[in-house]
């Protein structure tokens, strides 16, 4: 026996959603939030950007200054480079002279010749100034100078004054130990020249030096 009982019903000011039927679907609406702006997904900044203020300058570098002029020795050229040239030739002469005639002579059928280097002291000395120069010139070709209180071309010339003294000296008085050759060779008049070279090439590099 059924018995029809009457539907309740829901309290007033409230209303009643219908059933759910099996095999019927129902869309739920969920609430949305205006998130703006919008970014991208997956990106959540944690700071923002910020301008850093510009307490340093950076400074590009200028064009490299050309490092300051040391004193260099002068090229040779004009009238330096012959000065130059006179004196390492006229000191060569001079100091091959020591081993040239200075004097000769004749005795009984017999002819004398003394080079400078058996003359005494003075023909040694010659020998040593005529070196003197050349080792000089030799040391200026490889860099190494002489103090500037000290100028080379001064050196070279008083070389040359000393060459010349000595071999004056000889021209003027034949020494007794080379006797009977009482005449003067060759030799001492080629050394006589080399040594007044010696001064003229002083003199020409220290007319270019001031």
């Amino acid at each position: 026996m059924q018995t029809n009982r009457p539907a309740a019903r829901s309290p007033a000011g409230s209303s009643a959603s219908p059933p759910l039927r099996r095999g019927s679907s129902s869309s739920i609406e969920t609430p949305s939030f205006d998130r703006s702006p919008t970014r991208p997904a997956g990106i959540f900044p944690i700071l923002s950007a910020v301008e850093t203020p510009d307490f340093f300058e950076l400074e590009l570098p200028g064009p490299a200054q050309p490092p300051p002029a040391s004193h260099t020795r002068p090229q040779p050229g004009g009238i330096w480079a012959a000065g130059q040239r006179i004196s390492w030739v006229a000191g060569l002469v001079l100091m091959l002279s020591s081993f040239m005639g200075w004097y000769a002579g004749s005795g009984v059928g017999v002819k004398l010749a003394v080079i400078g280097w058996h003359t005494g002291v003075l023909g040694k000395l010659v020998f040593f100034v005529g070196l003197a120069v050349l080792a000089l010139i030799a040391l200026h070709e490889s860099g190494v100078e002489l103090p500037p209180s000290v100028p080379e071309s001064l050196v070279v010339l008083a070389l040359g004054i000393l060459g010349t003294v000595f071999v004056v000296i000889r021209v003027i008085s034949i020494p007794d130990s080379v006797l009977p050759a009482d005449g003067r060779g060759i030799g001492i008049w080629i050394a006589l020249v080399a040594a007044v070279g010696v001064i003229v090439g002083g003199l020409l590099r220290a007319t270019e030096e001031l």
